[in-house]
C-alpha cells in the first residue's frame, strides 16, 4: 500500500460516519480511527522497518488568501505555487512572538523557509523551491494543510 492509497483511506473515512478501519495485507497493517474531528492512522510495518506513526487533520475548507487588499492582481499565468509537501498545521512564523518568514512583496530564493508545518508534533521547515516574489499567500496561519495543498503564490 503506497501513501497516496492511505491518503484517499483516510479522505474516505473523513468523509463516513466509520469510526475505525483495520487493513492487514502480509507483513503491513494499518488502522484508521477517527476521534471528533482527527483521523488517526497507526501503520505497523515488518520488523525490518520502523513503525511509523501519523495523524492527520480534518479536512481543510477552501484555502482563504491572506495578502493584503493593496497588493497589485497577480497575472495568474506565469505564478509558481509553493505546496504544502506534508499533512498538518501551517504556520507563518517560529512562534507568536517572532516575524512571519515571508510576507507578500518579499523576495525568496531557493532554499530560504517560508513556513512551518506542524506533523506529529514535530515542526517541519518549509523551503522554497523557486526564487521569486511572493505575491499571495493562500492559508491562514495555525490553519490545518493538507498533502500537495498550495501555500504561496510566487512570481518568478
Amino acid at each position: 500500500m503506497d501513501f497516496k492509497q492511505i491518503q484517499e483511506l483516510v479522505k474516505m473515512i473523513n468523509k463516513s460516519n466509520i469510526s475505525e478501519l483495520s487493513i492487514e495485507q502480509d507483513k503491513f497493517k494499518i488502522t484508521i480511527k477517527q476521534k471528533d474531528n482527527e483521523v488517526q492512522q497507526v501503520i505497523t510495518l515488518p520488523a525490518a522497518v520502523a513503525p511509523v506513526q501519523a495523524v492527520a487533520a480534518a479536512p481543510v475548507a477552501a484555502p482563504v488568501a491572506a495578502a493584503a487588499a493593496a497588493a497589485p492582481a497577480p497575472k495568474a499565468d506565469n505564478l509558481i505555487t509553493i505546496k504544502s509537501p506534508m499533512i498538518g498545521t501551517f504556520y507563518r512564523s517560529a512562534g507568536p512572538d517572532k516575524a512571519a518568514f515571508v510576507n507578500v512583496g518579499d523576495e525568496v530564493t531557493s532554499g530560504k523557509v517560508v513556513c512551518i508545518i506542524e506533523a506529529m508534533k514535530l515542526f517541519n521547515e518549509i523551503e522554497s523551491e523557486v526564487s521569486g516574489k511572493i505575491v499571495k499567500v493562500l492559508v491562514d496561519d495555525a490553519s490545518p494543510v493538507e498533502y500537495d495543498q498550495p501555500l504561496f503564490l510566487v512570481e518568478p
